[in-house]
């Protein structure tokens, strides 16, 4: 194993630690100090939120490395199948240590923050980036699916403030929604005409003959599969803007009862994932 490779090893393990850590320690301890409401939350709704906290943190990153990659990283927009995937390589590494750290404390927090959708999408992922990491090869595709990661945030500030009791009609819950149907459709549903033309452009070519079935089934079939779970994810997306969006709008029924923003968190059991 050359010195890359084992750099690249050193970072997954690295990224899963990290993320452990992140996830057991520091998440609990700086949420009690920073959010009175976390103290308040049953025990499966922390365990959720921590996880959710630890996503954002790793959205952020990897989103912004992978920008930086589009934007400035040449030897990977030029060739997009056998580009130098030096860059590349490191954002996946992260990744790949968050996924293995996610994957492990979904199974093991199965009541509280089980999904099978996440599940498929973890090992759909793992096994695309096991040839990235392995071979070096379809740097550019690799790397262009974590932009996705930018509608993370939103995504789990939705949560947020479910479980803190903000009423589905304040402004900031309007406002997050909003976002997150934007920055959703935009970063997982918009871009996948470029995606898959670039894609097409590289069938048939030298490049493409160049890799092997299994690295070919690794390229294509998660990319079908996980944007199949982006278009669903953005239906149900859509539906609870419209809803939200009609019920910020409608005048206030005085018969109704009134929905405060301070209200405490709903059940456990009403909290599970479902983006």
């Amino acid at each position: 194993m050359d010195a890359f490779s084992q750099l690249i090893v050193v970072i997954t393990v690295t990224s899963f630690v990290t993320f452990q850590l992140l996830f057991h320690r520091v998440s609990p301890w700086a949420s009690a100090r920073l959010s009175r409401g976390f103290l308040r939350l049953g025990d499966q709704q922390k365990v959720e939120w921590n996880s959710r906290t630890v996503s954002t943190f790793h959205a952020l990153l990897v989103a912004l490395f992978c920008l930086y990659i589009l934007m400035f990283d040449d030897n990977v927009n030029q060739d997009p199948v056998w580009g130098d995937p030096t860059l590349v390589k490191i954002n996946v590494a992260i990744t790949t240590g968050y996924l293995i750290s996610d994957l492990l404390l979904i199974c093991y927090y199965w009541k509280a923050i089980g999904d099978k959708f996440f599940v498929v999408h973890h090992m759909a992922a793992l096994y695309a980036y096991y040839y990235v990491l392995g071979e070096g090869m379809l740097p550019y595709f690799a790397n262009f699916r974590l932009l996705a990661e930018f509608s993370t945030p939103c995504v789990n500030q939705r949560w947020f403030f479910e479980v803190l009791g903000y009423a589905k009609s304040s402004r900031p819950n309007v406002a997050n929604g909003a976002a997150m149907a934007a920055v959703f459709f935009l970063v997982r549903i918009a871009v996948m005409p470029l995606y898959y033309g670039r894609m097409y452009a590289v069938f048939g070519t030298a490049a493409f003959y160049r890799l092997s079935p299994g690295a070919r089934i690794a390229w294509i079939l998660p990319s079908v599969c996980l944007d199949l779970m982006n278009v669903m994810w953005m239906h149900r997306i859509a539906r609870g803007c419209y809803r939200m969006l009609r019920l910020r709008c409608s005048p206030p029924r005085t018969t109704s009862p009134k929905v405060d923003d301070a209200s405490p968190p709903p059940p456990p059991h009403e909290n599970r994932k479902t983006d």
